[in-house]
């Protein structure tokens, strides 16, 4: 569990050598854009996350703010859209849907190095065990339901009401998802995978009839939210370099992904005996998610599986970011082993269900 408050000092989060910038730049530039800011004082960085590196600033005031960049060498195309994620997580700040504020976008690359924004600091606890060890059963169920009810949240805000009718190409999302993610694992290719062919081909046979368009999120999960340091509540949702316009099942597929994963796995709820633990299992997530949206239930091994594969290819571009030395975390090596894993895993549940 990670906590963020002002009992912990910006010292503490080490800035990796390969993600320093310009301080006396980036005071500079931020003095006269933020309210009450004249000068910038310590500069940390968080390491978790393994795409766009993330940074705490504070003022000479005391004020602190969260900065996000793109990370430095050379990207594949279209990813680490930072604007993107200023922009939906702006549009998204008077819904329902739990995001912190944005200050500023700056498209500059001669201040820090790349593009940035900067949003509002929140204390908060960032969950990344699934499991929740060290709480009791009522708290997990609580926590689940939050992020639950903060998905549901997000699939139920009308896209021209916020502005972001154009945020992604309408309909065909899966279609166009498979050629995207087949395209950015050849990319990054660091491991034989046999089962990805095999997995292009079955997704591609298999894409379900019924064609909608909402906000998707793209990297829902549990180490993705603020929660609040008193309660089992959604403060915040983090990371939306992914976020499109698409199909909303795919954001719940990918949610639900820890839970075909065995225990011995990254994250793994497979195995558990999770209504003792206070769990939803994946028919209850589901069918709560469906009350949230006004849907009926829905069979949801098609969006797991495409959420696997996807994974698979994000994994391998994270190991080959990690093997090329700009990585946002020290953990790439570790989680971009995981990617075979998961392709096994993703055909295993087909051939379980043919």
């Amino acid at each position: 569990m990670a906590i963020f408050n002002y009992k912990y000092k910006i010292e503490d989060y080490k800035v990796k050598e390969s993600h320093k910038f310009d301080k006396a730049k980036l005071s500079e530039y931020l003095s006269g854009k933020l309210e009450d800011f004249t000068s910038l004082g310590a500069v940390g960085q968080f390491n978790v996350g393994q795409s766009n590196p993330t940074f705490i600033i504070e003022s000479g005031e005391g004020r602190r703010y969260v900065l996000r960049k793109k990370p430095p060498g050379d990207l594949l195309p279209s990813a680490h859209a930072i604007d993107r994620e200023y922009r939906v997580q702006k549009a998204l700040y008077e819904t329902n849907v739990p995001v912190a504020k944005m200050y500023l976008y700056c498209e500059e690359e001669s201040i820090i190095g790349t593009s940035f924004y900067v949003m509002e600091y929140l204390e908060g606890r960032v969950l990344e065990d699934t499991r929740l060890a060290g709480f009791n059963s009522e708290e997990r169920t609580a926590i689940y339901d939050s992020m639950n009810k903060s998905l549901a949240a997000l699939h139920n805000v009308n896209i021209e009401e916020v502005g972001l009718s154009n945020f992604g190409r309408p309909g065909s999302y899966f279609t166009r998802q498979i050629k995207r993610w087949s395209s950015q694992w050849e990319l990054s290719k660091q491991h034989d995978m046999p089962e990805m062919p095999l997995l292009k081909d079955w997704l591609i046979s298999n894409i379900p009839t019924s064609d909608e368009t909402t906000i998707v999120h793209g990297d829902y999960r549990l180490g993705n939210l603020i929660y609040s340091l008193d309660e089992p509540k959604v403060i915040a949702v983090l990371d939306w370099e992914l976020s499109t316009l698409g199909h909303p099942l795919a954001d719940l597929g990918y949610n639900l992904m820890h839970h075909v994963q065995p225990i011995n796995m990254y994250s793994g709820l497979k195995g558990l005996n999770l209504k003792d633990l206070g769990i939803p299992d994946i028919e209850l997530y589901m069918k709560n998610y469906c009350k949230r949206t006004n849907r009926d239930s829905i069979d949801t091994t098609f969006y797991i599986v495409f959420s696997l594969y996807r994974n698979v290819a994000i994994l391998e571009g994270v190991l080959a970011r990690g093997r090329a030395g700009n990585a946002s975390s020290s953990l790439a090596e570790e989680r971009g082993a995981l990617g075979p894993v998961l392709a096994t895993l993703a055909w295993n549940i087909i051939k379980d269900n043919i």
